[in-house]
């Protein structure tokens, strides 16, 4: 057992939702027990303490939607003219990205970079939505590795397209389907359940959007899906392009469309709804579908803005990502908090709403698909914790705690970073990973693969 103490506790659960002098116990992978450090530790005489120092203690953050394969990208320069349209981003940089993704070190590296950045950012969680189109048959094992190699929580998909063929799109689904399968036999006592309880990785079936989608190809996933009991996670109506390309197809919109298939549900993921109407909304909220909001990722793609703030007047399930655009949830909690406020020109929106994503939303969908508490620090719950170098300069309360996250928190803050009851970070060092050689590696593959890019 181990014990975090002399610690401000912001455990994120309604019943004790801060604890001044407070203490976390860890007993392997679960919290134990909270309370006061000194009877804590009077309580368990005989366990390890790890000394908060007065310093912030809070669950580990959660990424609804990333991107772990797009680290390549990062200052990679673009052939002929910059594209004009979101249409385009796809077409000149992600897909032929994608179909150039052929090697395990690339998939590999790509994956690890992020899930570094992430835990120094504070994230231990991420929602995670692959595509490899030169490496489909066992991905999905190379980014488990990198997931467990960094000792950060993943529940990982490929994406399933029409866009490169019929050949290409089965790989695609028997990946998922294999994964699936594999994630169910981690889980030996929970033969009905495909999540994996107290593993870090997790499963879930990955769609690209309803762009790239044909009915045949719905049909085929929805009834792969229902076999297994698994949920879908998918781009829906991220550009204007997606809902065109559906009112081609069916003479529906996108969510009608989905909808339609069977691929809507409480344990699908529906990820941007920028391009949403009214009706849509509802089909989401009456199917209990979680939608996710990333929005640094919608304004650099210039797509629009998410009508986020229906979305909880309709009472749907939304949760935040940052879909590769940044590992920190710092910088997405921010980015919402001030982003609707613009958009409707009115300062008194959009705080709460981030708070409940950022800080309640996230956790409830990861709880979704772990079947267990996660993102909360109260006994049962996943021991994902983070330690700040946070000391305010303001009383800390009750309901001030996300105001001071968005005003006095920053990244580097965090300096302790635990997933499942293991330190993957500890005192600003990664326990398991060599940083500084993992990176030599990064560069060293990016700019072969800079080269493809160059010569596709």
């Amino acid at each position: 057992m181990v014990i975090i103490g002399n610690a401000a506790v912001l455990t994120l659960d309604k019943e004790k939702p801060l604890l001044h002098d407070g203490a976390v116990t860890m007993e392997k992978h679960i919290v134990k027990e909270l309370g006061n450090t000194r009877e804590i530790r009077q309580k368990y005489p005989e366990a390890e303490f790890m000394d908060a120092g007065g310093r912030l203690v809070m669950p580990g953050f959660l990424n609804c939607h990333m991107h772990l394969y797009s680290t390549f990208a990062r200052g990679m320069a673009l052939k002929g003219a910059p594209p004009a349209s979101f249409g385009q981003i796809l077409e000149k940089l992600w897909w032929k990205m994608d179909r150039l993704l052929s090697k395990e070190e690339e998939i590999y590296y790509s994956a690890l970079v992020p899930l570094i950045e992430g835990i120094k950012c504070g994230t231990t969680g991420i929602l995670d939505h692959h595509a490899s189109f030169g490496l489909v048959d066992g991905c999905l094992d190379i980014l488990e590795r990198a997931a467990e190699d960094a000792g950060v929580r993943a529940v990982l998909c490929y994406e399933t397209s029409d866009r490169w063929g019929k050949e290409l799109r089965d790989a695609s689904i028997r990946e998922n389907v294999r994964f699936i399968h594999k994630m169910r036999g981690k889980n030996q006592d929970q033969a009905d359940s495909i999540y994996n309880k107290d593993s870090l990785v997790a499963a879930t079936f990955g769609l690209h959007a309803s762009l790239t989608l044909s009915d045949e190809t719905l049909e085929k996933c929805a009834a792969e899906a229902q076999s297994l009991g698994a949920g879908f996670h998918i781009h829906v109506a991220e550009g204007i392009e997606d809902v065109e390309d559906s009112l081609k197809k069916s003479g529906k919109r996108v969510v009608e469309r989905l909808n339609s298939f069977g691929i809507l549900g409480d344990r699908t993921l529906a990820i941007h709804c920028v391009h949403v109407d009214e009706n849509e909304m509802e089909i989401l909220r009456d199917t209990g579908t979680m939608v996710v909001h990333n929005p640094q990722s919608n304004m650099n793609n210039a797509v629009g803005i998410s009508p986020m703030l229906d979305f909880f007047k309709k009472e749907i399930l939304t949760g935040l990502g940052t879909d590769g655009y940044t590992p920190s949830m710092f910088e997405s909690a921010k980015s919402a908090y001030v982003l609707h406020k613009l958009a409707q020109r009115d300062p008194r929106v959009g705080g709460e709403e981030t708070r409940r994503m950022l800080f309640e939303n996230n956790s409830r969908i990861f709880g979704r698909l772990f079947e267990k508490p996660v993102g909360v620090i109260k006994p049962g719950a996943l021991a994902d914790i983070i330690i700040l170098d946070y000391y305010p300069p303001t009383p800390l309360s009750e309901g001030n705690l996300f105001y001071h996250l968005i005003f006095g928190m920053r990244e580097n803050m965090v300096s302790t970073a635990i997933v499942g009851g293991k330190i993957v970070m500890k005192d600003h060092q990664l326990t398991e990973l060599d940083e500084e050689k993992i990176m030599a590696k990064s560069r060293e593959l990016a700019a072969k693969f800079w080269r493809k890019m160059e010569d596709a």
